[in-house]
C-alpha cells in the first residue's frame, strides 16, 4: 500500500486516542515513533511531520478526552453521551486523513518515498548495515492485547453504566499500571509515572476550579446573557451564527491552549447554539473539532510546536513553517468535518441516541 507508514501514524493516532485524551501527548508520542521511520523510508520531511501533527487531533475527538469532560462539566451534559458522539466523527475524519494520504501517494509518490529507493526496503538494509531490532510477535501480541483491554474495559464500562466516567479513569490508570508493571516497569518507574501525570493534571483541575467560579461570574453579572442577545438579535442566519463561532475559535486557536478556549468560550455558545435550534450533543462535537484545528493554526500553532519541539534532536534545522503548511490540508479536513456535522448532525447524535 502505497504511504503505509503514515496511515499507520494515522491508524496509530487514532487507536492511541482511546487510550490517552491529550492531543498533545499524541503529538509528542508519535513525532519520536513514526517520523524517524517515515524520514527512513524517503517521506518528504515536512509532508511526514505534517501528518503526525494533523493526526494528533483525532486524540481530542475519540474518546476519553479530556477536552469532552471539560466541555461537559462546563455545559452541565452528560460526559457519557459526549464520548459516544465522538466516536463516528473521529472515524469520520480518520477514514479522510487516509484518503488525502492515498491520493498524494497517487498524485505525487515521492512524498511518500515511492520511487526514492527507501520504500520497501526491509529492516535490514540499514546505511550502515546493520540490522534495527525488531519487536516480536509476543511483544506485539502483548501490547496489542493490553491496549483493547484498556479501551473495552474504560469505554464499555462508562457505556454500559458500570461505573461513572471518573471511576472509569481509576479503571484504565490500574490496567495500565498493570501492563507496565508486566512490560518491565519497575518502582522507580512507577513513581516518575505518577509525579508526570500530577504536573499535567493539576494546572487542568485549577483550570477547572476557575472556570466554575467564571461561568457563576458570567451567570451574576449577566454578561452571558448580553452576549447571546447579541447574536440572537442580530437578525444573522443560524449558520452565520455557527460560522463566527468557529471563526472565533480559529482566531483563538492562534494564540491560546485549547483548554482555555474552551474555558473563556463554551458556556457562552453553547446556549446560543441551542437556542438557534442545534442539538446540543453535536454542537459540542463541532466545538471540539473547531478548537483543535485552531491548534494548528499559525503563528502559534500548539500542535506544531509540539512536533517542532519533539523531533528537535533529530532534526534540528527544522523550522515550523513546512510544518504548519503540511499540516494545513488537515486543517481543512477537519473543516469538511464540521461542515459534514452540521449539515448532517446524525453523524454525531446516532450513537448517544442508541446508548442512552
Amino acid at each position: 500500500m502505497p504511504g503505509r507508514l503514515a496511515i499507520a501514524t494515522i491508524t496509530g493516532n487514532a487507536l492511541f486516542s482511546f487510550v490517552t485524551g491529550v492531543s498533545i501527548a499524541s503529538a509528542a508520542a508519535f513525532s519520536r515513533i513514526a517520523y524517524p521511520e517515515m524520514k527512513r523510508f524517503g517521506y518528504h520531511k515536512g509532508f511526514a511531520l505534517g501528518t503526525v501533527a494533523g493526526s494528533s487531533c483525532l486524540g481530542m475527538l475519540i474518546p476519553p478526552s479530556v477536552l469532552m469532560i471539560v466541555w461537559g462539566i462546563l455545559t452541565e451534559q452528560s460526559i457519557g453521551q459526549i464520548f459516544a458522539a465522538g466516536i463516528f466523527p473521529g472515524l469520520l475524519l480518520a477514514t479522510l486523513f487516509v484518503l488525502y494520504v492515498l491520493g498524494i501517494a497517487w498524485f505525487r509518490p515521492a512524498t511518500v518515498g515511492i520511487g526514492s529507493g527507501a520504500e520497501g526496503s526491509s529492516l535490514a538494509d540499514e546505511p550502515d548495515g546493520t540490522a534495527e531490532d525488531e519487536v516480536s510477535n509476543l511483544q506485539f501480541f502483548i501490547s496489542l492485547t493490553g491496549i483493547i483491554v484498556v479501551i473495552v474495559a474504560v469505554l464499555g464500562g462508562i457505556w454500559f453504566g458500570i461505573f461513572t466516567p471518573t471511576e472509569g479513569a481509576g479503571a484504565g490508570a490500574l490496567i495500565g499500571l498493570a501492563l507496565g508493571i508486566i512490560k518491565g516497569m519497575r518502582f522507580r518507574d512507577i513513581i516518575d509515572s505518577i509525579l508526570l501525570v500530577g504536573r499535567t493534571s493539576a494546572p487542568i483541575l485549577l483550570l477547572l476550579v476557575t472556570t466554575s467560579l467564571y461561568s457563576r461570574t458570567l451567570a451574576m453579572t449577566g454578561l452571558a446573557n448580553a452576549i447571546e442577545s447579541v447574536f440572537l438579535d442580530s437578525g444573522m442566519e443560524p449558520w452565520m451564527i455557527i460560522t463566527v463561532m468557529v471563526l472565533i475559535w480559529f482566531a483563538l486557536g492562534m494564540i491560546v491552549d485549547s483548554i482555555s478556549i474552551m474555558l473563556l468560550t463554551a458556556a457562552i455558545f453553547a446556549p446560543i447554539a441551542v437556542q438557534i435550534g442545534y442539538d446540543p450533543i453535536a454542537f459540542a462535537i463541532i466545538g471540539i473539532i473547531a478548537i483543535e484545528a485552531g491548534l494548528l493554526t499559525p503563528p502559534f500553532g500548539l500542535l506544531v510546536y509540539t512536533v517542532k519541539s519533539s523531533i528537535h534532536e533529530i532534526e534540528p534545522e527544522m523550522s515550523v513553517v513546512p510544518i504548519f503548511k503540511s499540516s494545513t490540508p488537515y486543517w481543512i479536513i477537519m473543516l469538511i468535518g464540521m461542515i459534514l456535522i452540521i449539515n448532517f448532525p446524525e453523524i454525531a447524535t446516532y450513537l448517544p441516541s442508541q446508548l442512552f
